[in-house]
């Protein structure tokens, strides 16, 4: 694929390293003093603005892994697969209108923070220690993965040379920058990744003849979103009520996310940025898997050959576009990849400076903090080096498995979170019971789906159940566990509970202005219309 760039391609690509370092210098340099302080350097100074929170929360989502997975999901099941980017514009509403509140009332630089304050220091120390773990095995590994192959299959640059280039330039201006950095390097990345999509899928309904030969030749059943409840891949009864818990792990109790909403200047603006995310989540219906069922007809009338569904857009790239426009579209993979990068870097070393550095040395100044996270983020990146060779070495099927450890660890998680805040009789017993019981129902799933082949009978069936139908059983007994065993212990002293639980007026803090919500109450309405507006043109 690399041999269809040209000079034109390697100047677009090369512009867009320089814009890169531009902001990202900006953003270090344009004033050094909010890097002094904990809050300037993990939270960007908690003076960020919607747009910027907004783009970055986008930008940071969407990996160059999500693109050629998206695309490739398209070649094979069409718009079906696009069900869970409309679930997170909608579940951004509810991280803008009922999360954030209570984490910017509660001022904490983690999520786990906040649910030390509402249950105690052993539920916040599973979640910190799980998520590092997690970010490292998995976010970490899977963005290093598709950079080399970006690199290799598109640049021409050797898999290790292309990851190497990706963690150094990432892990520098986020080292040095902190979110500040991230966030705005996010923004500009955001647009370059939205432009390079644009242009590729127009370029595509253009060569095949329009929308409705796309759909001619496609076929209803690649349009249509919801599928019966045999389907092994996306249930209606899964996406319904299974996709909701994953997608309010991911948005609104994921570190990853979350803290692009902490570093904004107050909660409107937070809560807007949200609701500008959601509106960019509905895009990828359009841009991002529209584009794999170009592919698929391309396919049919014999114009390009996939040996792998994920190949479809590496094939557009090269069988559509010009020269120049082919390096603008790599420029976008490469913004998708490094927001993403640079986004978990600067999040696990949040977590690891104030879970985990900040507990072991209680009295660290704001200059030890900030230096911890920089080390932290630089031995990330030491370690994002070292498990380059490692990648070469996992077979495909275990690498798939290990990235469904979250979705099997999430409901236990969204159990604590969603009903700790509305039900004040919940207990730090009844958490740690139902993280407990989610780990090792996730964990033994995770065993039994990696051996399925020699399993049968009930065991058979639990291996191979479809992993949204698992995660709606899962959140069922968790929160049964979470209640029950809250239970056997005292309840929570209303001093425990003031600002983590729900109660009138929590919403709505002194420092947020009416007229900004009534704004924001008739963009959250337009957006739910939006979405049930594609879910209905999309109903086969």
């Amino acid at each position: 694929m690399f041999s269809s760039l040209v000079g034109w391609d390697y100047l677009v690509i090369a512009i867009y390293f320089l814009v890169v370092f531009l902001i990202a210098g900006w953003a270090i340099f344009h004033d050094l003093s909010i890097h002094k302080s904990t809050a300037g350097y993990f939270l960007a100074g908690k003076n960020t603005g919607w747009f910027v929170v907004g783009a970055s929360l986008f930008a940071s989502n969407i990996g160059s892994e999500h693109l050629v997975g998206l695309a490739g999901s398209g070649v094979i099941y069409g718009v079906a697969a696009a069900q869970f980017e409309i679930f997170a514009a909608l579940i951004l509403i509810l991280l803008g209108w009922l999360f954030v509140p209570f984490y910017l009332k509660n001022q904490v630089y983690t999520i786990p923070e906040f649910i030390e304050n509402r249950y105690s220091p052993a539920a916040r120390a599973y979640l910190s220690w799980m998520s590092v773990v997690a970010y490292i095995l998995t976010k970490i590994s899977v963005t290093i993965a598709a950079g080399g192959i970006i690199f290799e299959t598109l640049i021409g640059i050797n898999f290790w040379t292309g990851a190497f280039i990706v963690i150094v330039i990432t892990g520098v201006y986020t080292v040095l920058g902190g979110l500040r950095a991230v966030m705005y390097t996010d923004m500009i990345q955001m647009f370059v990744l939205l432009i390079g999509a644009v242009v590729l899928t127009v370029s595509g309904l253009i060569d095949i003849g329009g929308w409705v030969s796309l759909k001619e030749t496609a076929g209803s059943s690649f349009f249509n979103m919801w599928k019966p409840v045999t389907d092994p891949n996306f249930p209606w009864t899964g996406i319904i009520f299974g996709a909701p818990i994953l997608g309010i792990w991911y948005w609104c109790t994921d570190q990853f996310i979350v803290q692009r909403t902490l570093a904004a200047r107050n909660v409107d603006e937070a809560r807007r940025g949200a609701i500008f995310g959601g509106f960019l989540k509905i895009l990828p219906v359009f841009i991002f898997v529209v584009p794999g069922i170009i592919a698929y007809v391309l396919i049919q009338r014999g114009h390009i050959e996939l040996a792998e569904a994920d190949h479809a857009l590496p094939a557009l790239v090269g069988f559509l576009l010009p020269a120049g426009l082919r390096g603008l579209v790599v420029a976008g993979l490469l913004a998708a990849l490094m927001s993403s990068l640079s986004s978990v870097f600067n999040s696990c070393s949040t977590l690891i400076t104030f879970d985990i550095y900040k507990k072991l040395v209680p009295n660290a100044s704001e200059k030890q903090l900030i230096l911890a996270g920089q080390v932290a983020t630089g031995l990330l990146v030491i370690l994002a080096l070292l498990w380059i060779p490692v990648l070469n070495g996992i077979s495909t099927p275990l690498y798939q498995y290990l990235q469904s450890i979250q979705a099997y660890i999430s409901p236990p998680i969204v159990a604590i979170f969603f009903l700790g805040i509305f039900i004040k009789r919940l207990n730090s017993r009844g958490a740690m019971a139902s993280l407990f019981v989610g780990f090792i129902f996730g964990i033994t799933r995770l065993i039994s789906e990696i051996n399925k082949d020699s399993l049968s009978g009930y065991i058979h069936d639990y291996a191979t159940l479809n992993f949204l139908h698992f995660a709606i059983y899962l959140f069922v007994v968790c929160s049964a566990v979470l209640v029950l065993v809250s239970f056997t212990a005292p309840a929570p002293s209303s001093q425990k509970l003031n600002g983590v639980t729900f109660s009138p007026g929590c919403l709505t803090p002194a420092d947020s202005c009416p007229k900004h919500r009534l704004t924001d109450m008739r963009l959250t309405l337009v957006l739910c219309v939006l979405a049930f507006l594609v879910w209905i043109y999309f109903t086969g």
